[in-house]
């Protein structure tokens, strides 16, 4: 053991230093995860699964834009869709309150974890693809729990 990396009873070293944790021992190499995992699967696989997450975020644009109630905020060309739900008569910030009320019911739920941001000056949902394991049921139930929490949540501004 280096002197410099000896413990002491106390202060900042007193405790487990991080080189006990990994490879490095004076600076960090967050990329091996992902040269092992191009060195164990190949560039070509995850070309595939990057083309297929473009695909599925195609499909889950599709599934908005057949909803009345649903809009796209921008087009979609990556493996991101920007999206918000539709609330008649409602201001910018009414808009912004009720999708945020809706993207905490989902997370809160535990049925999706989409995010929100603003494009064009215009606040959103945004739900972007990067998990190998998602599948098109998992786009199906995503919008079609949008609707009823839009619902559930319209239906409470209504009564308050």
């Amino acid at each position: 053991m280096p002197e410099y990396l000896k413990s002491m009873p106390r202060g900042l070293a007193s405790g487990q230093w991080l080189h006990d944790y990994g490879l490095q021992t004076s600076r960090g190499f967050r990329a091996l995860k992902i040269w092992m995992a191009l060195k164990e699967h190949g560039v070509e696989k995850f070309g595939c699964l990057i083309d297929q997450n473009i695909a599925q975020a195609r499909y889950l644009a599709g599934l908005i834009e057949a909803q009345p109630v649903l809009e796209l905020t921008a087009p979609t060309m990556i493996n991101i869709v920007c999206f918000r739900h539709r609330l008649d008569g409602a201001s910018e910030e009414q808009l912004k309150a009720f999708n945020t009320e809706i993207m905490l019911r989902l997370q809160e739920e535990g049925i999706a974890a989409l995010s929100d941001t603003v494009v064009h000056g215009r606040h959103c949902l945004r739900v972007a693809i990067a998990n190998h394991r998602t599948r098109r049921e998992d786009l199906d139930l995503l919008v079609a729990e949008l609707l009823r929490l839009g619902k559930v949540t319209e239906a409470g501004l209504r009564s308050a």
